[in-house]
């Protein structure tokens, strides 16, 4: 009888632990469900097509002007922190403005998604605004 007992306290215990191990980031809060296409940084129109998804819990992937985008996204919804970031090493004609994306995504705190629109933000007022691309 005892012996029945952990036992099923142990699978009980399993389980619930379990599920607070699930994926909280804003994968798991909209963010999966689009790519993410960049349309403004800090209230200017980006003209290169950059955009970022979420594949799996903690994963980011994007492509930028000349390169591809990867990192692990490590603080829950709404906190917004990447670490990790790494690019492939191509060279373009907006290399500058695809820099200039990467420093503003490291700076960003705190993600926001309204339906069709995610909203990167920081405590200093800065902004990336992303539309759902598919």
């Amino acid at each position: 009888m005892k012996q029945t007992y952990f036992l099923t306290l142990a699978v009980l215990c399993t389980g619930i632990l379990s599920a607070c191990l699930g994926d909280e980031t804003l994968r798991a809060y909209g963010g999966k469900s689009a790519t993410w296409q960049l349309r403004e940084v800090d209230s200017d129109a980006v003209s290169a097509v950059t955009t970022l998804s979420f594949p799996r819990p903690g994963a980011l992937t994007g492509e930028l002007p000349c390169n591809r985008v990867t990192g692990q996204l490590t603080a829950p919804y709404p906190w917004f922190e990447v670490e990790n970031l790494a690019t492939t090493r191509m060279v373009c004609a907006a290399l500058q403005e695809e820099t200039d994306v990467l420093a503003a995504l490291q700076a960003m705190e705190i993600v926001e998604i309204k339906g069709a629109v995610m909203i990167l933000s920081n405590a200093a007022g800065r902004e990336m605004i992303f539309t759902a691309a598919d």
